[in-house]
């Protein structure tokens, strides 16, 4: 049984189409949303979505906060940034991971800390998003 999922993004929608399955990392943990599943609304966290598409086969992207609902059976997720597994620029995401580890080695404040840290978890699950697709 299928249901419909949208990912989009502020740039716009990234995905509009049936699925079968997707699990995503909700601040919480990860969640799994199958078809029929009972109205639901949840904060993302920093971390892998996986759509298994009606023909069977998957799609792993890599998400970066936002939120997820199901509401009348369609799926929504609406992230600050989505990324297929072969679109991310690798290179790009290590360079960003070297520089956030850098600035935690300097970190000043602890806000600043934090956004360093923030920046390498996202960097780091870009990494692991492109290795595993």
């Amino acid at each position: 049984m299928n249901f419909q999922l949208q990912i989009a993004t502020p740039d716009g929608l990234v995905f509009d189409g049936e699925a079968e399955r997707v699990v995503t990392r909700t601040t919480e943990g990860d969640v799994g949303i199958l078809a029929r599943h009972s109205d639901y609304v949840a904060p993302l966290d920093v971390g892998k979505t996986r759509v298994r598409l009606p023909d069977g086969s998957e799609r792993l992207g890599s998400s970066n906060r936002g939120m997820i609902s199901v509401s009348g059976g369609v799926v929504r997720i609406v992230a600050v940034t989505f990324e297929w597994a072969d679109e991310i620029d690798v290179e790009r995401a290590k360079r960003a991971a070297e520089k956030a580890r850098e600035r935690i080695s300097r970190q000043r404040t602890d806000r600043e800390l934090r956004l360093a840290e923030y920046k390498l978890k996202r960097a780091l699950n870009r990494i692991d998003v492109y290795n595993n697709r």
